[in-house]
């Protein structure tokens, strides 16, 4: 029997993910230790969870330490450990070794990794430590975006994945989905294969044009180049280096980072962390955009083209609710914009839906992280408006796979999205 979480102690506290993680467990009223190399760290991190929930009631549940102080003690005494160090398999280990040694033998010991394989990490410890050892993969900022991954690997205790899921769907407020141990999981492989293609081709058709094209419009809350900027270039490229290294199925080339965003990344141009990315601004506080042929930034306004036409058509019918006719106009609209755009909208939804079977179990889990993780149009809400025949018909036209279950909505005339709770309409953005 796994007992009740009353203590939890985070690793990497004074990060985005570990004070923001460490906030959704004190929002809870959970007593929450935050740990990080210097207590100013630890301190920095309580601060930053106080601004994220823009509240310092938590902080009666937060008390702060050191690692080379306090790691023993606080472990000793938790029911969850909750690990949020750097994304480096090596460190976090080390850091799993001390836990190992410290922990109560019925601790769970979670890490919000966003990709590393659960079963590595957990390789070499006790017996005991990998039976109570899983993902919990937060989306940034977890005190806004409530969608979860829950990755149980093949040692975790069905009792434990079992436990922590109702904790995350009950005490925590999650919307939980469980994915298999693959790498990235499924948010982030389907998320960062499309974050990557539309950042591959920005060297070809311009940064601002692919981020005004793929805009909202197309089913997301954040252009996908604003994006990146928001999530961090370094953080980007540890994604999509380690999906390049270790998947090899149909978008494996769209996982390659482009040479120019390496080149940004040695000259420590890491997105809105450093002020420079994809965008930044000048002394003026005018908006400036990436030249990613010339390494070089120009003003926005002096590079933004006029919008296709379909691409209004598609805002104005979003605007008063009309989904179906947004879908249309992209459908049939002509040239080489309405190309791009489709191709890269048919990748995610083939792409997407065809992770069922492999990395979820079912397509509404992928409809549920890419919709409450991501904040993204999910690929079936998309494939119901254009209509799954039709769907099918562009998916062959571009010669992409077409996923089964997207083969079996068709013949059933059914919709894909059968979620009637949750208003899609969530989903489509009009700015």
């Amino acid at each position: 029997m796994v007992k009740p979480i009353r203590n939890v102690v985070v690793l990497g506290a004074n990060g985005a993910m570990g004070s923001g993680s460490g906030a959704v467990f004190a929002a809870a009223g959970i007593p929450t230790v935050f740990l990080a190399r210097t207590r100013e760290k630890a301190e920095a991190g309580r601060e930053r969870a106080e601004s994220m929930v823009k509240s310092n009631a938590i902080s009666r549940f937060i008390t702060t330490g050191t690692y080379e102080e306090d790691l023993e003690r606080a472990v000793a005494a938790a029911d969850l450990v909750f690990e949020a160090v750097a994304e480096d398999l090596e460190t976090k280990r080390t850091f799993f070794s001390r836990v190992d040694r410290a922990r109560k033998l019925d601790a769970i010991i979670a890490t919000v990794s966003s990709g590393l394989s659960i079963a590595a990490m957990c390789a070499g410890q006790s017996e005991s430590f990998q039976r109570h050892f899983l993902g919990i993969h937060f989306f940034n900022p977890p005190t806004v975006i409530v969608g979860c991954e829950l990755i149980a690997h093949a040692g975790t205790d069905p009792a434990v994945t079992a436990y922590v899921r109702e904790l995350l769907a009950g005490t925590l407020g999650r919307e939980v989905i469980e994915t298999a141990d693959t790498p990235a999981f499924a948010g982030n492989r389907v998320g960062f294969k499309v974050l990557n293609e539309v950042a591959q081709l920005a060297e070809e058709h311009g940064v601002a044009f692919m981020d005004q094209l793929v805009g909202p419009h197309s089913g997301r809350a954040m252009p996908p180049l604003v994006t990146v900027d928001f999530v961090g270039w370094d953080v980007h490229k540890a994604i999509v280096d380690n999906l390049y290294a270790n998947t090899k199925d149909e978008a494996h080339e769209a996982f390659k980072l482009p040479a120019y965003m390496q080149r940004g990344i040695d000259a420590g141009r890491l997105g809105n962390k450093t002020k420079a990315g994809f965008f930044k601004k000048d002394e003026s506080k005018n908006v400036m955009v990436l030249d990613p042929t010339r390494d070089e930034y120009r003003l926005v306004a002096e590079v933004a083209a006029p919008l296709p036409a379909f691409v209004e058509q598609m805002k104005a019918a979003i605007h008063v609710g009309r989904y179906e006719r947004a879908m249309d106009a992209f459908c049939t609209a002509e040239g080489k914009e309405a190309d791009l755009l489709r191709r890269v909208v048919l990748g995610y939804i083939s792409y997407g839906l065809g992770r069922v079977g492999e990395v979820v179990q079912h397509a509404r889990d992928i409809d549920r992280i890419m919709g409450f993780g991501f904040n993204w149009a999910p690929p079936s809400v998309l494939a119901d408006a254009i209509g799954t025949r039709r769907t099918i018909t562009l998916l062959e036209q571009a010669k992409l796979a077409v996923p089964r279950v997207l083969v079996e909505a068709a013949e059933k005339n059914t919709h894909l999205f059968n979620e009637p709770e949750v208003d899609r309409g969530r989903f489509f953005f009009a700015a």
